[in-house]
């Protein structure tokens, strides 16, 4: 039976049949469903069945998103060694004919300057791909940009929270710290 709601309360015996009639039961306990309510769970159906579909494609595509832009970064990292590489070649040339050369050379003065010039070049090519020497000596001592090795008694006033000497010379790379400068700093 129905329960007596502020809704129903006024209803005749008459519209209590009807509306038990609107909602039979069926024997396995459930209520038998009107056509338009069967047309309602098809098109709710259908379209929970296209919000499936859009949402398998979605996470299709971002999965290969995800799996293509990884390989493209691996790519790049690899592609980026390759120039790096193929810019020192010219440099492994020119220090195989210097060795090949020192062993009849008999003036110092040229191999020195056969060295000098191969060591430039080197540094050439690594200015060009964004590498750059720190300048340290006499500037204050940076925690970003200097490692302390050892402190010892400034060698004058000015020298004081300075570096007076480096032991290995520090770089960047782009801007950004690849090794930072080994230095002793005044107190």
């Amino acid at each position: 039976m129905s329960e007596q709601t502020p809704e129903n309360v006024n209803e005749t015996p008459q519209e209590k049949q009807e509306q038990e009639n609107n909602t039979q039961e069926t024997p396995s306990g459930q209520q038998e469903s009107t056509p338009d309510q069967i047309l309602r769970i098809a098109e709710l159906e259908g379209k929970l069945a296209e919000t499936n579909d859009k949402y398998l494609r979605l996470y299709s595509d971002f999965d290969n998103y995800r799996k293509r832009t990884a390989k493209e970064r691996l790519e790049l990292i690899g592609s980026a060694s390759e120039d790096i590489v193929k810019s020192m070649l010219p440099v492994i040339d020119d220090l195989e004919r210097a060795i090949k050369n020192n062993e009849k050379a008999t003036d110092i003065a040229a191999v020195n300057e056969g060295i000098n010039l191969v060591a430039q070049k080197f540094r050439n090519i690594l200015t060009q791909k964004g590498l750059e020497a720190m300048d340290t000596a006499g500037k204050p001592f940076d925690v970003d940009l200097h490692e302390a090795i050892t402190n010892i008694p400034a060698p004058s006033e000015d020298l004081k929270g300075k570096v007076v000497d480096e032991v290995e010379k520090g770089y960047l790379l782009n801007g950004k710290v690849i090794r930072y400068a080994k230095v002793v700093v005044g107190n």
